[in-house]
């Protein structure tokens, strides 16, 4: 039966985030009685045969661990691309884990999946860790950021900033004449979520457009939250914009716009968020706004591969819209 360091944490009556430090060779947070004591157990149980001889004689590892959310939609390709680029040029390997849904058992597992091996660093995918979760990879000391996610809880991370995004996108309407618009798709609970309804506010605040509670639609960016959405509105709504807080969900409320004879963009205009392929494939093409997210997973690589890291590190990175034929062009 394979040893994992669950099995050595037990064993030796510590943390899995201890054994793993250890045995990564990271010992400056552990006492030296700690150190022996689980190395001990590690050796007596056979652990040590499990991991890759030229990682026991150097204590390094080429191996960089992406965890990525499998909420379903596409931005995390781009990411992804961009890591697998960097790493390339370093001569690393990248493996990927899925975390589930908003699913903080999973996380966890995940986690530990990623700490039991010996990686580099962590790269985590639009991932709201659980506190639990969060504890284990802290204590893990291996590096870690976040990507296409913000925080305001002092975690490394290089996202976009959801602030204007939805103000952009809800200004980029209102400039087009646009006076009842909603938005939808998006996890009005999270903190993108609260960053992007404060920008969609101040954007209808700033053009004395009265707010409506009932157009904030959650959801969980996906292709059926978008056919949700706009089934709650109604057919006969009066919303004449809607900003989707995803391609897909974009593409949903595309769909079931079309098949009730809805005409884009002349009766509702739609804008998305992301930016990804499925802007242009789908009839009509979305407009967007476009996030960075390649740069995002070179960014990413770059700061895991720095000689000094900034615990606390935030970057944001650029975004711009993309006007396509889902929504009206201004007149000159």
């Amino acid at each position: 039966m394979k040893i994992t360091i669950n099995d050595i944490a037990k064993e030796a009556n510590v943390s899995i985030a201890t054994v793993s430090r250890i045995l990564s060779g990271k010992t400056e947070f552990n006492s030296k009685k700690t150190i022996k004591k689980v190395r001990t157990v590690a050796q007596k149980m056979g652990y040590r045969k499990n991991i890759a001889a030229v990682e026991l004689v150097t204590q390094t590892s080429k191996v960089l661990a992406v965890i990525v959310s499998a909420t379903k939609t596409n931005f995390a390709n781009q990411i992804i691309n961009g890591i697998h680029d960097e790493a390339y040029k370093n001569d690393l390997n990248v493996i990927i884990i899925y975390a589930g849904e908003n699913n903080p058992q999973r996380q966890f597992e995940a986690i530990k999946t990623v700490i039991e091996r010996s990686v580099k660093g962590i790269f985590l995918l639009a991932l709201n860790l659980s506190n639990e979760s969060y504890d284990l990879l802290r204590e893990s000391g291996i590096p870690y950021i976040f990507l296409s996610i913000s925080n305001d809880r002092g975690f490394p991370f290089i996202a976009s900033n959801d602030y204007l995004i939805g103000y952009q996108a809800t200004k980029y309407l209102t400039d087009r004449g646009n006076q009842n618009i909603a938005l939808v798709g998006l996890d009005t609970n999270s903190y993108i979520g609260k960053r992007r309804i404060a920008g969609y506010q101040n954007a209808l605040r700033e053009s004395n457009i009265t707010f409506h509670s009932e157009w904030i639609i959650n959801g969980s960016f996906t292709y059926e939250d978008g056919v949700k959405a706009l089934k709650k509105l109604g057919k006969d709504s009066i919303v004449t914009g809607i900003v989707a807080c995803s391609d897909f969900v974009g593409l949903g409320i595309i769909n079931q716009a079309l098949n009730w004879g809805i005409r884009i963009p002349d009766d509702l205009s739609i804008i998305s968020i992301d930016g990804t392929s499925i802007c242009k494939i789908t009839r009509p093409n979305l407009t967007s706004v476009t996030q960075s997210f390649y740069e995002m997973g070179t960014l990413g690589m770059q700061y895991l591969l720095a000689s000094n890291l900034d615990r606390h590190y935030k970057k944001f990175t650029g975004i711009a819209i993309e006007e396509r034929q889902s929504t009206k062009h201004l007149e000159s």
